[in-house]
């Protein structure tokens, strides 16, 4: 009988199942990292930053994790590694959403694929082949038990016929509301029928103000990750203000500990990240955990302290790459300097250049045009390495629809100016607004055969875009416009009194029509939004045209060295140094 019970009671063994690993364990266990992701390929092994995240999102107790992230910590690879783990060993509904659909499909292509290949354990979980119900695509992926759809934020549409209980939003300050509302709404509104869901959302932050992250962050137990002072033993976070370097030596950047003064050197920095733990500062807030650190704490070699610190030098001479640095390596939402300026102050800025005095610094001429129902108005812009010049603003007077008005703008676009190092410079490239709807077609019609000039037709858009890229409508020629971010950053750069400089040829009025509009915060659906907002009674035609000249520069890809040693050389043929013949006589 003994055997028999002894018999049963391994039979009974064999089925409890093995103690529950925290997705942390699970990952480094499992996860493998294929060349095409990572720079050292093989078993992932999280940092102490990633392992408390990857604990949280595993915790039952815990309904939503969001994550303020930076760029270098690899926190985009937990992200398709916590997919996995649901894959694996909790199969369910989910739902990955991000910006747009090319996000989606490079999130797949470049991330989920390489890796479920490279782990065996994952190998052949996830198929693009479709199954008998033929509901399998790169987008859509149906596994035993399970589904995972990835679904850009800009097709809301796309969110109505799910019902998920895993939601992971990734890079979320980069989603737009639109007329159905926020898309991370519509996205949390399909696990309500899910009493153990989880929502992920993570993002590197952008304006403080609208932020969807901070916003998260601020509603969660909020978390921060310290570090241990190898010489005090105080327990802080690492801050850019804490970390200094001898004057004129940026590249040996050390961290000073705000308790007692002691020197830390970037050698000790793995130490200290080894020992480091997450703290929440909320801790009465329940089942929402917020993370949020900076790229100082990263273990990579190109977050070195001194590689931070050079890398900040060169940003904060230019109002765009400061914001940049801020965003993804400070993980800190960007605070415009002043959200409108002054006309006056502009114009007493103005300086003795212009079209028939071009700096010497200004290697580059683009032109932005803005359309209007009897006139075209046009501001040229000057572009050096560090610095704009606008150069002049000028009116056509005649309708649109008249072949005149166009001919006279042609004529004004092949105009050429004499550099003071030599040589002369001509329109570079040119954005003609068709975006009116009126006009759209004259537009068109006159760009298109220019186009081998890099005269272009745009159109203007709102909200989070890139300054200039083409659409993506078949069979045309247009060019789309980020007008918000491009004003953003003109008027902080104006508002700083940084990068730009006026030419003293400029109308009175371009300078009131440059100080016409502000960024205001209008809350919609709930969702607080920036917008661009008219002071009353006022126009804004140079504002666009410069706006639009600003912009076209992206289609150029002229190397500044070369245009210099260029129009240099011009100068030198126009006028050569004489010959010198030295006389016989004289060496006698």
């Amino acid at each position: 009988m003994s055997a028999i019970f002894k018999a049963r009671a391994a039979a009974l063994r064999s089925l409890i199942p093995p103690p529950r690993l925290r997705l942390s364990e699970w990952i480094e266990e499992n996860i493998r990292l294929p060349e095409s992701v990572a720079a050292s390929p093989g078993p992932i092994r999280l940092t102490p930053v990633q392992r408390g995240i990857a604990d949280a999102i595993s915790d039952p107790a815990i309904e939503r994790v969001t994550l303020v992230k930076p760029v270098r910590l690899g926190l985009s690879t937990l992200i398709t590694a916590t997919i996995a783990s649901y894959v694996a060993n909790e199969p369910a509904p989910i739902l990955a959403l991000l910006p747009t659909e090319s996000d989606a499909r490079d999130f797949v292509v470049s991330d989920i694929e390489p890796i479920f290949d490279a782990s065996p354990i994952l190998r052949g979980l996830l198929s693009a082949e479709a199954d008998e119900s033929g509901r399998s695509t790169l987008l859509s992926r149906r596994f035993p038990a399970g589904s995972l759809k990835i679904v850009a934020a800009k097709s809301p549409r796309n969110l109505r016929r799910h019902n998920v209980r895993i939601l992971l939003i990734d890079e979320a300050d980069a989603m737009e509301s639109g007329p159905e509302g926020s898309p991370i709404t519509l996205a949390e509104r399909r696990t309500l029928s899910f009493g153990n869901r989880k929502i992920i959302m993570g993002s590197t932050p952008i304006y403080e103000e609208t932020s969807h992250v901070l916003r998260g962050y601020r509603e969660s137990d909020q978390r921060i990750f310290e570090l241990r002072c190898p010489s005090c033993g105080h327990f802080q976070q690492i801050l850019w203000r804490n970390i200094q370097w001898p004057e004129g030596q940026p590249e040996r950047a050390y961290f000073v500990c705000e308790a007692a003064g002691c020197i830390v050197e970037e050698r000790q920095k793995a130490e200290m990240v080894a020992a480091g733990r997450w703290r929440a500062t909320r801790p009465e807030v329940k089942g929402h955990a917020g993370f949020r650190c900076n790229v100082l704490v990263s273990h990579l070699a190109n977050a070195a302290w001194g590689k931070v610190a050079v890398e900040f030098l060169s940003a904060k001479r230019n109002v765009d790459q400061l914001q940049t640095w801020t965003n993804t390596l400070m993980a800190e939402g960007w605070r415009e300097a002043a959200e409108e300026v002054d006309e006056n102050e502009l114009a007493a800025r103005a300086e003795p250049f212009g079209l028939n005095a071009i700096p010497a610094d200004a290697l580059i001429v683009t032109g932005g045009v803005d359309v209007q129902r009897d006139r075209l108005e046009i501001v040229f812009v000057g572009h050096g390495r560090d610095q704009l010049f606008i150069l002049a603003n000028a009116v056509i007077w005649g309708s649109p629809a008249e072949d005149t008005t166009w001919a006279e703008l042609d004529e004004l676009l092949r105009s050429t100016w004499s550099h003071p190092n030599g040589g002369t410079l001509r329109v570079d490239a040119a954005a003609v607004d068709a975006g009116d709807g009126e006009h759209m077609d004259r537009v068109i019609s006159f760009c298109q055969p220019r186009f081998a000039r890099k005269i272009v037709a745009i159109k203007g858009v709102s909200g989070t875009r890139p300054a200039i890229a083409a659409s993506v409508t078949k069979g045309s020629r247009l060019f789309i416009v980020g007008v918000d971010g491009e004003k953003s950053r003109l008027i902080a750069k104006l508002s700083r009194g940084q990068g730009i400089r006026f030419s003293q040829d400029l109308e009175p009025r371009y300078f009131e029509e440059v100080a016409s509009e502000r960024v205001v915060v209008r809350y919609t659906r709930g969702v607080p939004t920036r917008l661009w907002e008219r002071k009353p009674g006022l126009r804004a035609e140079c504002l666009d045209a410069t706006i639009y000249a600003i912009a076209v520069r992206g289609l150029i890809s002229v190397n500044l060295d070369r245009r210099a040693e260029e129009v240099a050389s011009a100068g030198q043929a126009l006028n050569p140094t004489p010959a010198v013949i030295r006389s016989n006589w004289l060496n006698r």
